[in-house]
């Protein structure tokens, strides 16, 4: 192998276009396909920026050409030419250097490689697990590169807007205190303090509320997260947030500075143009309109409430449903009568893992006629007034939810985002941003029979109801706000408790007593009696808002290094044992079992 010798890289290879025609130049990169056409070889030299084809010809350097025979897929190098022009059948509008080739004098091979363990020059399926074992292969490929440029600049886009607006970046510790947060904590056992563990934090919260009680006014990170949690294509264990809070700000402060973050972010990523404000619905509409609070607005299909139909309905399965104090909604997918029984049976068993027991529905046919084994149930002025409460017309296909409210909001929910799906309606490049506001304070857990926050313990409380903490915590609302782009919610924030008597009060009412309140935020109540500001704050999830803004399917095409969803690394082979060794010093039984 060579080294570079006095060869310097004077452009990446997507710089070079028409306008350098006749300069020489030096290229560096990897050996992404080669064509040897009658005597004249054609290599696409691959770089971090893009592709560039370069040329042998054995009539411009007989001795360079010879040499480029051997040079396979993969190999590193560094070569010296002139731009020229491709002919003109021969140029290639799908790459941005596509109408010039570089006609190489100087070639250095600086380092060859194995055959690779996938093809990186074609668009073939290849396992989740072999790309990741491969990672620095995989990111070679033009696509992930490119996913990765893609975050550097969003990165870059939201320190420069924070940055202008008068924000400080401040790290906070990764080694802290376990706190009930919702999920799982990573945790790290200390080797000085025998028995006690620090956690991974799962979001710098209770760091970033101590800040503005500090004075800085104005935080934002871009950080590290932990969450023991089980996995899928949008979680990850380890993944990052955009996080900020302000002091003395209210929730429509805290929302037009983020609606401006967001728009310049799509603006210096894509391209596009956003005008704030974004549309705005309270969660209870969103539940009551999309079945979910985090709605996709790309489409209609809402639901609608026939529960006051149902309770007085001929068919006994809804009326009793009704009478007990459950809910009828029904959502009309529009022109899509032509779904076969067949299609129909498989919906109705997709649904059963949300809660349903069955699926019903009905093919509106011409004249207002129901086609649908319900039809019979439903007298005609029923079969009416149900037909104009869905809007429903010849051709359409209504499709029922009846049992207890959150089962039904559930299953059509997520029954009307399928159909979406289904129906090619969901197109990567329609961003549809909403704001999701006034969310419940605390939801009642049937299982652990007590009040969890929706969000976290240090939410406010809607002034106007905190008297109900006492007599009716389910009907307090909260000063929460989320922003949903395309049904996935990016971004989530509130107002903060700054009062410690109003901070304990609402840790009482999650059940979290005055002693184990002060084992565990202790820290924070005491602060909060040292002049607290009012404050509040935002964070979002850098992984999957690229995820959007790439079209991607999954987070780990937008991270250098995930794991999978065991998670597992299978380049690093990490979590792996470690020596006994190591447990005996943290004061870790090796034989320990539970």
């Amino acid at each position: 192998m060579e080294s570079m010798g006095n060869l310097c890289r004077t452009h990446f290879c997507n710089d070079l276009g028409k306008q350098n025609i006749g300069e020489e130049v030096t290229l560096m990169g990897w050996v992404l396909r080669r064509r040897d056409h009658g005597g004249v070889i054609f290599i696409d030299l691959r770089d971090r920026d893009g592709i560039t084809q370069i040329v042998f010809n054995p009539e411009i350097n007989p001795d360079v050409h010879d040499k480029a025979h051997q040079i396979r897929s993969e190999w590193v190098l560094a070569v010296r030419g002139r731009v020229e022009a491709r002919p003109g059948d021969m140029a290639n509008p799908k790459l941005v250097t596509g109408e010039i080739e570089v006609l190489i004098d100087e070639l250095r091979i600086l380092n060859s490689s194995e055959t690779p363990p996938f093809p990186l020059d074609e668009d073939t399926e290849v396992s989740d697990n072999l790309r990741l074992q491969y990672r620095y292969l995989d990111l070679r490929r033009p696509e992930m590169a490119a996913n990765l440029i893609m975050r550097h600049k969003a990165v870059q886009s939201v320190r420069n807007y924070l940055n202008d607006k008068g924000f400080l970046d401040i790290e906070t510790p990764m080694l802290t205190r376990s706190t009930p947060e919702g999920a799982r904590d990573y945790l790290v056992p200390s080797r000085v303090n025998s028995g006690k563990f620090y956690a991974l934090p799962q979001s710098p919260q209770l760091f970033k509320q101590l800040l503005m009680i500090a004075g800085m006014d104005k935080y934002y990170q871009i950080v590290k997260c932990f969450r023991d949690e089980d996995l899928r294509a949008d979680r990850q264990p380890e993944f990052t947030q955009i996080d900020m809070e302000l002091s003395f700000v209210d929730e429509e402060q805290v929302i037009a500075l983020n609606e401006g973050m967001i728009s310049t972010l799509f603006k210096d990523t894509l391209g596009l143009d956003f005008i704030p404000p974004f549309p705005r619905i309270t969660y209870d509409e969103s539940m009551a309109r999309f079945g979910t609070d985090r709605p996709d607005i790309r489409f209609g299909m809402e639901l609608v409430d026939l529960t006051e139909i149902a309770a007085g309905c001929g068919f006994k399965v809804f009326r009793s449903i009704a009478d007990k104090g459950g809910a009828v909604r029904a959502i009309n997918a529009k022109g899509c009568a032509t779904f076969t029984r067949k299609e129909l049976d498989v919906l109705t068993d997709w649904v059963v893992q949300f809660g349903a027991k069955g699926l019903a529905w009905v093919k509106m046919k011409a004249d207002g006629e129901w086609q649908s084994p319900i039809a019979k149930f439903f007298t005609d002025e029923e079969r009416a007034a149900i037909t104009t409460a869905v809007d429903a017309e010849e051709g359409d296909l209504l499709f029922f939810g009846a049992d207890t409210q959150k089962v039904v909001f559930q299953v059509l929910g997520e029954l009307r985002v399928e159909l979406a799906k289904r129906l090619d309606f969901l197109k990567k490049d329609d961003f549809q941003f909403i704001w999701v506001t006034d969310f419940p304070l605390v939801e009642y857990d049937e299982k652990d029979k007590r009040y969890q926050a929706l969000h976290h313990p240090f939410t406010a409380p809607k002034e106007e109801d905190i008297e109900k903490l006492d007599s009716d915590p389910g009907a307090v609302y909260s000063r929460a706000y989320d922003l949903v782009l395309n049904g996935t919610e990016i971004g989530g924030g509130s107002i903060r408790i700054h009062q410690s008597s109003l901070q304990s009060k609402v840790l009482e009412v999650l059940g979290i007593g005055e002693q184990e309140a002060d084992e565990k935020f202790g820290f924070l109540l005491k602060a909060l009696e040292l002049g607290a500001p009012p404050h509040g704050g935002l964070a979002f999830g850098l992984d999957r808002l690229l995820m959007i803004i790439t079209g991607s399917d999954s987070i780990r095409n937008v991270i250098a290094f995930p794991k999978t969803q065991k998670a597992t690394c299978p380049l690093t082979e990490a979590p792996a044992s470690v020596a006994r060794k190591q447990l005996t010093e943290l004061h870790i039984r090796p034989d320990w079992k539970e």
